[in-house]
């Protein structure tokens, strides 16, 4: 068996890579691993608190290793991170890193590549599974998560919050991906098959930062709505 740590966001994808990786018997699962923002204590992209995070990985009985980056890190920073962290891991005897990626390979590169000069092996348990199908399943396993962050140039702002099921995924826009892999949407999973409880929460305030992009039309002002999870 190999030793496998897991890059956990809080959200979906982590959550039903960690099912396959759970009942894979290639591998033994050591430790998830969450990147979080220094200055809001928050994980990144997701915006999740560290204390709802902390509460997650109670629930999931699996001990959490944060790898801590400055807000709006330069890349330099973040790989800097990340191959400190490989060191750290294969002192203990970590082979693999696994991450939730499913079809952007550009992505799957560059974390290949970074992997393997921090020493390791790179795996991704969910890779080029459709997407339809991941999330069919993610909802018939029974799968619980929320919408805690959307893209605003894809989905208006009546998607924040929302419960991820049949219905959320016949309401899709045409074009968005069910799971949200072209940063569409991040998400906040609180029950499932990998936790022995759910997790309570509530939610507060919306939080928005634009982000401006040039168009043929001119500039447009859209950007990420983020739902606060306390």
């Amino acid at each position: 068996m190999k030793k496998v740590v897991l890059f956990w966001s809080a959200g979906k994808d982590s959550a039903m890579a960690l099912h396959k990786i759970q009942n894979d018997e290639n591998f033994e699962l050591l430790a998830l691993v969450t990147t979080l923002n220094e200055e809001y204590k928050r994980v990144s992209m997701h915006g999740i608190p560290e204390v709802i995070l902390d509460r997650q990985c109670e629930a999931l009985g699996i001990p959490l290793i944060k790898m801590w980056v400055p807000n709006q890190a330069a890349n330099d920073s973040y790989e800097h991170a990340f191959l400190e962290l490989c060191g750290d891991l294969k002192k203990k005897g970590v082979e693999v890193l696994a991450f939730g990626d499913i079809h952007l390979e550009d992505l799957r590169k560059y974390r290949e590549e970074l992997v393997n000069r921090g020493g390791l092996k790179a795996s991704f348990p969910l890779w080029e599974i459709p997407t339809v199908e991941l999330m069919n399943n993610f909802i018939a396993n029974g799968f619980k998560a929320i919408t805690c962050c959307i893209n605003t140039g894809v989905l208006s702002e009546d998607w924040i919050g929302r419960q991820l099921d049949r219905k959320f995924l016949e309401d899709l826009p045409e074009g968005v991906d069910p799971c949200g892999e072209n940063g569409e949407y991040h998400t906040f999973c609180f029950a499932g098959p990998v936790f022995k409880d759910s997790i309570p929460y509530q939610t507060g305030e919306l939080v928005f930062k634009p982000l401006k992009i040039e168009t043929a039309k001119g500039e447009s002002e859209s950007g990420f709505l983020f739902l606060d999870i306390i």
